[in-house]
């Protein structure tokens, strides 16, 4: 691996609640001011070797990873307010962890959007690029990477989406299966089959930009995006931050299958206040993220593995924006299972989260471990960084199932740890 050398760039689509928190943080970290807790590059260890050869290590001591110092921070979004005065308006964090990096934070000022409103229709910003064409949008991306990277004499940058759902695009392999054809499609304007964010995909992996998408939304799911991310070697990884929910459901579904007991339903639901939420309430948007949480479960409780266990449950998924909780999200889980001789139970999770504290610290974790893979040589798909997404990306025109059991990614994400530092990649997923 190559190490982490000079200053690395992060690039956030979107300047809202999740980004000028994950900002705020590290800028408050690394004066000594705030903990970054919840991030595994900063927190967890992990065992390497064998034997007598065995030791626990951070991930900083095992590969190279970028220093919080050597970070300089930039965003688009499609409303002009500074990433302080975002912080502030978000109201996710109080003013005693805000007012020391005011300046910093003031200095972050979002460059015009590449935006349209026919995939976001609850968003009316102004701060917006006006471009001819999705090939214009793009190419006036690329300038803005390489303008960022010029002004703050950056070595490397990597860009990711924190930024709101799009309408649900399905895959059209008469337009997303080849670079070909995708960019044919950027230069005949079709803004149907290329949304905004796909737009900032191609753009990062031309300037040579890992990308990560933190929603839904079917960006880099497309052979086409796949193809791209080989050709400039440059790793991709998506799709949407893991962090309530879905993070409850990939952990405790694991519970009931290993303890070999049946599920009859599980019905999800949440409310949300924050401008995700406002987003989310237009239903082709949500659908967008319906997709992607109904997706957990089939690959834990497999009917096929235990026909006696998990054949029909009833699975359902729901989001319902509410203004007064804003970023405070709140998940409720009621899971109908059964036991012994078929006799029934039930199973209720409350989960009374934050959003945004949640997402921060992933965002922090998967642009580090971004970098690293790019250093590391590492191009496609990153199905190691799984563990902190969602729907994880996986190959579905060769039938690949994707991984969605907590633990098992865990192991992923380690042995990938491993190889990268030079170990052994010593764990099995049975």
């Amino acid at each position: 691996m190559k190490p982490a050398e000079g200053k690395l760039g992060v690039m956030c689509v979107g300047l809202g609640a999740v980004t000028t928190t994950f900002m705020t943080g590290v800028l408050m970290a690394r004066k000594g001011l705030a903990k970054p807790v919840g991030s595994m590059t900063q927190y967890d260890k992990m065992r390497v070797g064998r034997g007598a050869d065995k030791k626990y290590l951070h991930y900083g001591d095992i590969i190279s990873l970028a220093k919080l110092t050597d970070i300089e921070f930039a965003a688009w979004d499609v409303y002009p307010a500074n990433a302080y005065e975002s912080a502030v308006n978000a109201e996710v964090l109080k003013a005693k962890d805000i007012l020391p990096v005011e300046d910093e934070l003031r200095a972050i000022k979002p460059m015009p959007a590449a935006f349209d409103k026919h995939y976001a229709a609850r968003l009316d910003g102004d701060n917006v690029k006006q471009c001819a064409t999705r090939w214009d949008m793009v190419e006036q991306l690329r300038e803005d990477i390489r303008r960022f990277k010029a002004e703050k004499n950056l070595n490397r940058v990597v860009v990711i989406w924190a930024a709101s759902t799009e309408i649900y695009v399905p895959v059209d392999m008469n337009v997303h299966d080849t670079m070909a054809h995708l960019e044919a499609a950027m230069k005949a304007n079709d803004t149907e089959h290329i949304a905004p964010s796909m737009c900032y995909a191609y753009a990062a992996l031309a300037e040579g930009a890992p990308f990560i998408m933190g929603a839904p939304n079917t960006t880099v799911d497309i052979p086409a995006m796949w193809e791209m991310a080989e050709k400039t070697k440059m790793p991709i990884a998506g799709k949407d931050f893991k962090t309530g929910q879905t993070l409850v459901k990939s952990g405790f579904a694991p519970i009931i299958g290993t303890r070999c007991l049946g599920l009859a339903g599980w019905f999800s639901t949440n409310i949300l206040g924050n401008r995700d939420g406002l987003v989310l309430d237009e239903p082709a948007n949500f659908r967008t993220k319906e997709v992607s949480k109904l997706s957990t479960l089939e690959s834990i409780l497999v009917p096929e593995e235990q026909p006696d266990l998990y054949t029909d449950y009833y699975h359902k998924v729901r989001i319902n924006y509410y203004p007064p909780r804003n970023d405070n999200k709140e998940g409720w889980d009621n899971i109908d299972i059964f036991g012994w001789m078929g006799y029934p139970m039930q199973i209720k999770i409350n989960f009374l989260c934050r959003d945004s504290i949640l997402a921060a610290p992933l965002l922090l974790d998967l642009v580090l471990l971004s970098d690293a893979a790019a250093r590391d040589g590492r191009y496609g798909i990153q199905r190691f960084l799984s563990f902190f997404l969602k729907s994880p990306m996986h190959d579905y025109t060769h039938d690949e199932v994707p991984v969605n059991h907590l633990f098992q990614q865990y192991v992923m994400l380690k042995n990938a740890i491993r190889e990268m530092g030079g170990y052994e990649a010593d764990e099995e997923i049975d």
